[in-house]
């Protein structure tokens, strides 16, 4: 018998990797929902596989389409659901804080005060932020207080504070995920690591917000994906489980080595500019659980990663220009 999961949020860049490992399974039935047309093989890794008859997708809006998702859900009835869908943006949040909560706080609770009446649901998997810790100051586990410091993270915390409200009043089948910054080939172009590859293609001037002092914790997508798989398979109900590499690493030393590595001197290829309002500090947190409880562990180094998002710029450098470079933001 098939396993049918739901992913939503499905043509984001940490969506369609999971569904592409989900693919690895023939005994997995996968339905993709995200607001967008569907996306092109060079942001959907699972557009290259030869046979996609194991998936479906639907374009459906969280906010404006809740009715036809909750409609979706009822008629497939999945025993899974991987929820990656949100708005994510961190800067962008200051100017429509509303649509932030809108989406990842709103729209959550119509849909989970839904499913928490379904019988057909056996495992919920909710994507969260470390963002809502604030900055981290040493090594931050599970049980850390929430201390949000932009509206996007605010908005990820009261979604956390929801999810927790229903698994306790009504047993909701909830697992959560907290990753620290996922990075990799396909990766929306705005970011800070292929931007910095296309930027030393083209010429341009990377920009460094702060100096690029900030500390992250840099791990690849599929590494990531493996640890969520095992969280929706074999987390505790109720239970958040962190995703991090061994250590955070500045986002100047990250820029640095995608410059070295594509032959341009960092100092001529980098400016200062002034700090994001609300930039947390560090992002270090602590994944002993998931490795613990679960035996997973990061495969993937940051400079075997950092070459492949480099590998992919060059590869695909003409529809690459196609594309634009910055964050364009739907409500």
């Amino acid at each position: 018998m098939k396993n049918k999961i739901v992913v939503l949020g499905a043509n984001s860049f940490s969506g369609q990797d999971f569904v592409d490992l989900l693919l690895d399974d023939p005994n997995n039935e996968v339905i993709g929902v995200s607001r967008s047309a569907e996306r092109t093989a060079l942001f959907l890794r699972y557009k290259s596989r030869p046979d996609l008859s194991q998936y479906r997708y639907h374009q459906f809006d969280f906010n404006h389409d809740t009715h036809k998702l909750l409609a979706l859900l009822d008629a497939e009835q999945p025993g899974q659901i991987v929820n990656f869908a949100a708005q994510s943006e961190v800067a962008p949040s200051w100017e429509h804080p509303e649509h932030w909560f809108q989406t990842n706080t709103v729209s959550l609770a119509l849909l989970v005060n839904h499913l928490r009446k379904q019988k057909y649901l056996r495992r919920y998997l909710h994507i969260s932020s470390p963002e809502v810790y604030g900055t981290c100051v040493g090594t931050v586990a599970e049980a850390a207080p929430m201390n949000p410091s932009t509206p996007y993270a605010a908005s990820k915390a009261a979604a956390d504070f929801l999810l927790r409200t229903y698994h306790k009043q009504f047993g909701f089948p909830l697992v959560t995920v907290r990753a620290t910054n996922v990075y990799g080939a396909r990766q929306q172009l705005f970011k800070i690591i292929p931007r910095s590859a296309i930027y030393v293609k083209l010429g341009k001037k990377i920009q460094l917000h702060g100096g690029g002092k900030a500390v992250k914790s840099y791990i690849h997508i599929r590494d990531v994906s493996r640890g969520e798989l095992a969280v929706l398979e074999r987390g505790q109900p109720g239970q958040i489980y962190h995703l991090s590499p061994d250590c955070g690493v500045a986002v100047r030393d990250v820029v640095e080595t995608i410059c070295n590595s594509m032959g341009r001197k960092f100092a001529e290829a980098t400016t200062v500019v002034e700090e994001r309002p609300g930039q947390d500090a560090a992002y270090v947190i602590d994944s002993t659980r998931a490795r613990t409880e679960l035996g997973w562990s990061p495969q993937i180094g940051l400079r075997e990663g950092l070459t492949e998002v480099s590998r992919w710029v060059e590869e695909n450098w003409v529809e690459i220009t196609r594309q634009s470079l910055e964050y364009q933001h739907k409500p």
